[in-house]
């Protein structure tokens, strides 16, 4: 009787087994409920991974666009686990963007280690209307951006950031590296 009391009583406090029940149903690392079925055509994001960098990096690409700038002169085995390690530690730990208009129009999206989302404007505009309905479920679970326009509102540019980055998340929960791009590649 005392043990049905004393357990009651902690879950009543949100203490115990039911609360690390609840606990446990939330996903870890926090991940958005958004997965755009249209996928980002790869051949234009390679094109404009080697434009800005001016074709003298080397980089992976992953299946959804998520590409890992690389150093030069790794193996393809040192780059593949170079680049699988990379989108693992972005998705480890807080996936910080950051941003940034590009010189064509397009949206870069870079995080705190060396890989990289394109947003490729005209073909995220052909499908803007999805984009804006289902913004808000690109964020992770509970998190919170801070934005001049207040805490989860976003402009245009916020928004296509956001759906840039769901690719990452996309490519870090099923990695699968479909290119490796040397800069001493052509075409």
């Amino acid at each position: 009787m005392r043990r049905s009391f004393v357990a009651g009583a902690l879950a009543a406090l949100g203490m115990g087994r039911g609360r690390a029940e609840t606990v446990s149903q939330k996903r870890f690392p926090p991940v958005p409920a958004w997965q755009p079925r249209f996928a980002p055509p790869l051949d234009r994001i390679i094109d404009r991974i080697r434009y800005y960098w001016d074709g003298k990096i080397d980089f992976v690409v992953f299946r959804n666009g998520t590409c890992v700038l690389l150093d030069s002169g790794l193996s393809d085995a040192d780059a593949k686990a170079f680049a699988l390690k990379t989108l693992a530690d972005i998705f480890g730990f807080h996936p910080d963007m950051n941003p940034a208009n590009m010189d064509d129009g397009n949206i870069l999206v870079r995080y705190n280690h060396p890989a990289v989302n394109v947003v490729i404007r005209d073909f995220a505009m052909s499908h803007w209307e999805e984009i804006e309905r289902r913004h808000l479920d690109a964020l992770a679970t509970d998190e919170v951006l801070i934005t001049p326009l207040g805490p989860n509102k976003f402009d245009e540019f916020g928004k296509l950031a956001l759906y840039g980055r769901t690719y990452m998340f996309m490519d870090a929960e099923r990695p699968e590296i479909v290119r490796i791009i040397r800069h001493r590649q052509l075409g």
